[in-house]
């Protein structure tokens, strides 16, 4: 993948689209060329009217990753991809205990340069279609977890309200782009900074998972 690519998984209602739109808006702002890949899994049910049955999930988690691998493969050098096929074979384990997609949808994570997983803090709105409620929020959130964990696949949370999700994620992308996007950040000056973390339910745990993105950080 040329572009830097932007991984941000979650549960429904968890802030992955409102931060995928800010954080295009704000890069774009500041000159870096960025693309937001919408999820695919909302598209998908709201023109069918309904969630996938467990035959089609498959087919939903290989599109997501074809519209991000064809942004990466753009002009751009950001893309901010809002869910990846991760979040998908999650939800199939949920609804179908159908643990068949994560070997593939953890390969593809894999390649993400940096991944973005969103805390739980953000308040749960239904929206008239097919969310069911803080529980399975929270066991989506669970179950990527323990797969990013098992794969050895470095991710880091974000928590707070909107604004602070952003600026939590800029300092992110900075780092991986060896570049401050945050004004006044003086630990990102030079772009190899220390990550530091307001609102981390386990800082120990998540500091030491995003030290490995700094050491993957492209050239």
């Amino acid at each position: 993948m040329a572009a830097l690519t932007v991984a941000l998984l979650g549960g429904e209602s968890s802030g992955k689209t409102t931060l995928g739109r800010a954080l295009t808006t704000h890069l774009n702002a500041l000159g870096v060329s960025t693309t937001l890949v919408p999820e695919h899994l909302r598209t998908w049910c709201e023109r069918e009217g309904r969630t996938p049955r467990a035959q089609e999930q498959a087919g939903v988690a290989a599109e997501q990753t074809r519209l991000i691998e064809t942004a990466a493969n753009s002009s751009a050098q950001v893309v901010v991809a809002d869910t990846t096929a991760l979040v998908v074979s999650a939800y199939s384990e949920r609804m179908f205990e159908d643990r068949s997609l994560h070997t593939t949808s953890l390969a593809q994570q894999g390649r993400m340069q940096l991944t973005l997983l969103m805390g739980l803090d953000f308040p749960w709105q239904a929206d008239g279609l097919f969310r069911e409620g803080p529980g399975a929020r929270a066991d989506i959130d669970s179950v990527l977890r323990r797969e990013l964990q098992a794969a050895g696949i470095p991710f880091q949370t974000v928590y707070g309200p909107a604004e602070v999700r952003l600026q939590h994620a800029l300092r992110a992308v900075g780092v991986m782009l060896g570049r401050p996007l945050v004004a006044g950040d003086p630990q990102l000056e030079s772009g190899t900074g220390r990550w530091t973390c307001e609102n981390c339910s386990d800082p120990d745990c998540e500091r030491r998972l995003f030290s490995g993105l700094v050491s993957r950080r492209p050239v």
